[in-house]
């Protein structure tokens, strides 16, 4: 019931001015609910041979769609340089790439969020949400 939900999200904060969602990877349903008459679509990724295929469909449809994106690598340490090399060859903006961190892990898994984990990164994407709202 995934694209109910993002509707129901949506529609609830319209007037909210910045919404962020959250969609699974891939380019399912609820991805396309999610990302369909968007501002911006921030494509969070690994640097995994999987995280490098769901971020080509992605793109793909994305760039179907002609909506605006910039990519984030997620523990970018872990995998391999494939998926940063593929997105500069496609003049893909990755925006940031955040290593691996067990903190940052240990937190989530407590339910806390990733600036309530590490505070010095609140000014990273608060710099991040300034440079996409230009």
């Amino acid at each position: 019931m995934a694209v109910p939900l993002i509707q129901a999200v949506r529609e609830q904060a319209a007037e909210d001015g910045l919404v962020l969602i959250d969609a699974p990877p891939g380019t399912s349903c609820p991805f396309l609910a999610a990302v369909k008459g968007i501002d911006y679509v921030f494509l969070v990724t690994e640097a995994t041979p999987f995280g490098l295929h769901d971020l080509q469909l992605a793109v793909a449809v994305l760039r179907q769609l002609a909506l605006p994106f910039g990519v984030v690598i997620n523990r970018s340490d872990l995998g391999d340089r494939r998926t940063a090399l593929w997105c500069r060859s496609e003049g893909i903006t990755i925006h940031l790439q955040i290593p691996f961190d067990h903190k940052i892990a240990a937190d989530y898994a407590a339910g806390h969020g990733l600036i309530d984990s590490r505070p010095e990164l609140e000014p990273v994407f608060a710099a991040l949400l300034q440079e996409v709202s230009r």
